[in-house]
């Protein structure tokens, strides 16, 4: 059910506000990423491995780090985001290095209504469905612009992540999307938590099974199916790095799924 508040608006405010912190934050290191640096993971890398040729959309792609990634390993890539500014910074990205993308700024439930065409890879990743009411809609959107024999990859925080408190310490909220949206009063972002920043935000906790079943629906087929007890990110409380230099829950390691993905097809016929 689509809640009473203005969701997109308020989201899309607190998406523009993150932005202006996150161009400049060493969480996501531009210097680098201009100098040459890939942004994506080995988790989505090896469930892709040659992009080169392909047609990838990226959805809710923030300001197209990842999405130009993908475009420097040889894709075709389109990326859409809620937040126009991070869209905008994505286009200036796009100029500034000299690749060949597209970026679109929509509800990610009204792409189909601003894109055409169908994909080889419709990839989306990390902090995405949370922001979603609806993930049967969003799953349509999937399979609409997925082609036959294509490949989606989900590569996604874990749900058990969002039952704590931000500072891991209790169980404060439902598993299961049952309780309408948490609509939440916040300051800072993750890439710096004292950040001048203030802003409503709504989010929905999705389980495993009704991600998986949103999907299924679409007749997508499930190729591979992970759990991992790390984060790849330093953007949640009370984290520590392990010798692998991955990030962990303090207290909590190897006890806490902290990430999952999820690699499916769509039938060629």
């Amino acid at each position: 059910m689509e809640p009473s508040v203005d969701y997109v608006a308020l989201n899309r405010h607190a998406w523009n506000l993150r932005t202006g912190v996150h161009k400049d934050s060493a969480f996501y290191d531009l210097a680098s990423f201009k100098a040459g640096k890939n942004s994506l993971n080995p988790l989505e890398l090896a469930a892709l491995g040659d992009v080169q040729g392909k047609k990838l959309l990226h959805l809710q792609c923030h300001f197209g780090q990842d999405t130009l990634s993908w475009a420097r390993l040889g894709a075709e890539v389109t990326g859409m985001d809620l937040s126009d500014d991070a869209i905008a910074l994505a286009r200036q990205l796009t100029q500034e290095l000299g690749l060949s993308a597209e970026f679109i700024c929509c509800n990610v439930y009204d792409l189909p209504q601003h894109l055409q065409g169908q994909y080889d890879i419709v990839f989306t990743s990390y902090g995405v469905i949370g922001w979603l009411p609806d993930l049967e809609k969003w799953a349509r959107v999937v399979g609409h612009f997925l082609k036959p024999g294509g490949t989606f990859i989900l590569a996604e925080f874990h749900p058990a992540v969002w039952m704590f408190d931000n500072q891991f310490t209790h169980v404060q909220y439902s598993y299961f999307n049952n309780s309408g949206p948490i609509i939440e009063e916040a300051t800072g972002t993750y890439t710096d938590r004292d950040a001048p920043i203030s802003y409503t935000e709504c989010s929905w906790n999705h389980a495993l099974s009704e991600v998986v079943s949103a999907l299924l629906k679409q007749q997508l087929q499930l190729q591979d199916f992970q759990e991992l007890p790390y984060s790849y990110y330093n953007c949640l409380a009370n984290m520590v790095q392990g010798e692998d230099g991955f990030w962990r829950i303090k207290g909590m390691e190897e006890k806490l799924p902290l990430m999952y993905s999820l690699k499916m097809t769509k039938p060629a016929f």
